[in-house]
């Protein structure tokens, strides 16, 4: 009973069995769906949405086979492609798409594998960004429709899609331009135009600034004017009105206003910066000097008599 070949067969045994309990379950996760294929014929189909459930299964070792597909959304990346539009503008369009699979079984059917499927739906975006927009001007592309012809772009897509077992959750344009050698000549134009603009703006501007200078410069010089007339009347009355006090002063008192006039001479004559008068001391100028009353002296009457 305890013989090594005994022992032997009961390991090989206990292994051929641990081999076929674990050939013959497999786990479906959340993310995941699959296909069981039993001598390459569909025999279920697992965790498809709203049928099954996500976990443990069992089949067949070594007969049935397990695919496994994604249940979450896929990214498709489109290539840089060269459009030409309704009038006639060269673009260039980045695009990219999101996908999911919500047919395995056609799915598996039509393409197989992801790499096959990202090939063919890169076809039909490509194709229906051609059909669109060569339908449409540029400011529609880059502007004005842009939404509308990506949601129509994206039914089209879909309605091909279908036939592979995937649906179009999302398409856009990343990147709408013109091609190198087109932006160069409009950048060019875009410069040419601003510059004129610019040179319209600047002439305007000088015509406008050099109106304003004009008629400052003749504001400035209506006022001087103006103020040089007022300033002449205002001096012109003011010495009238010294002129009348002077007389009035003089018919008043004429010894008081000899007296007051003197002393403005004075005044005026003798600054204290080292003035010089060639005169006699017995000038007619100096009387005040030797009499309060301004009487000449005797020596200046005489000589005036003779």
């Amino acid at each position: 009973m305890n013989s090594p070949a005994l022992r032997t067969g009961l390991m090989i045994a206990a292994a051929a069995i641990a081999v076929g309990l674990y050939a013959s379950v497999f786990t479906v996760g959340q993310m995941q769906q699959a296909l069981v294929l039993q001598l390459g014929r569909v025999r279920t189909v697992l965790n498809q949405t709203g049928e099954n459930k996500p976990g443990l299964y069992f089949k067949v070792p070594f007969i049935d086979n397990v695919v496994i597909f994604d249940k979450r959304v896929l990214d498709l990346d489109l290539p840089v492609q060269p459009l030409l539009t309704a009038d006639r503008q060269n673009l260039e369009v980045d695009a990219f798409a999101r996908y999911r699979i919500i047919d395995p079984l056609r799915f598996y059917q039509a393409v197989g594998n992801i790499a096959l499927a990202n090939q063919r739906l890169a076809s039909f975006t490509n194709s229906g960004l051609r059909n669109v927009l060569a339908r449409s001007s540029r400011d529609a592309i880059v502007r004005t429709e842009r939404a509308a012809l990506m949601n129509q772009i994206q039914e089209d897509v879909n309605t091909r899609a279908k036939e592979l077992g995937v649906e179009i959750v999302d398409l856009r344009m990343t990147r709408v331009d013109l091609p190198a050698q087109n932006s160069l000549a409009v950048y060019k134009r875009m410069n040419t135009e601003r510059e004129k603009e610019a040179a319209d703006y600047r002439a305007n501007g000088n015509e406008v600034a050099a109106g304003i200078k004009a008629k400052a410069d003749r504001d400035v010089t209506v006022i001087l004017a103006e103020a040089n007339q007022k300033a002449e009347e205002l001096r012109g009355e003011g010495d009238a009105e010294k002129n009348r006090i002077l007389a009035a002063a003089y018919g008043k008192d004429a010894d008081f206003f000899a007296f007051y006039r003197s002393m403005q001479a004075y005044e005026q004559g003798l600054k204290s910066q080292g003035t010089r008068l060639v005169i006699s001391p017995n000038s007619e100028f100096f009387r005040y000097f030797s009499d309060p009353q301004g009487r000449p002296p005797a020596g200046g009457a005489a000589r005036a008599a003779n």
